[in-house]
């Protein structure tokens, strides 16, 4: 087997510091707790990692979260296929190169579906304008 090597970032210590650091790799498991408990009690520190607040809590009162950011990414969805589905099957096969005839076929026929997935404003309204000239009934989420 390989073994992966990764890169060693080091960083430069000066000589009181890079003593006091060799030290530290010596403890046990057992003396390094114990150093963090006295380093806790003596300084008024905790070890524990700082959580991050929750995503509503950083918001200003009054308004809803997310509200300040605009959406970039869209998911363009079809929620009815018309009464022109060959038109719609040729239109989504024009959007989603990847899928065969049947595929195509099979998502016009099954509302609602996800036709693009997290495109940009832009292309989500193109594809939406070609989908509903083709007759299909289409939201953008």
């Amino acid at each position: 087997m390989a073994e992966d090597k990764k890169e060693e970032k080091t960083i430069k210590l000066d000589s009181k510091l890079q003593k006091i650091a060799e030290q530290l790799e010596g403890l046990t498991v057992v003396e390094m707790a114990d150093l963090a408990k006295y380093l806790e009690e003596k300084f008024g520190v905790s070890a524990m990692p700082m959580m991050a607040p929750a995503a509503g809590a950083a918001a200003p009162a009054g308004e809803a979260p997310g509200a300040a950011e605009e959406k970039t990414s869209f998911t363009v969805v079809i929620t009815a296929s018309g009464d022109k589905k060959l038109a719609v099957i040729k239109a989504v096969r024009e959007l989603r190169q990847d899928l065969g005839l049947m595929d195509a076929k099979k998502l016009v026929e099954t509302p609602p579906q996800d036709v693009l997935v997290g495109v940009k404003k832009e292309e989500a309204e193109n594809a939406k304008k070609s989908l509903e000239e083709a007759g299909a009934t289409v939201e953008l989420k």
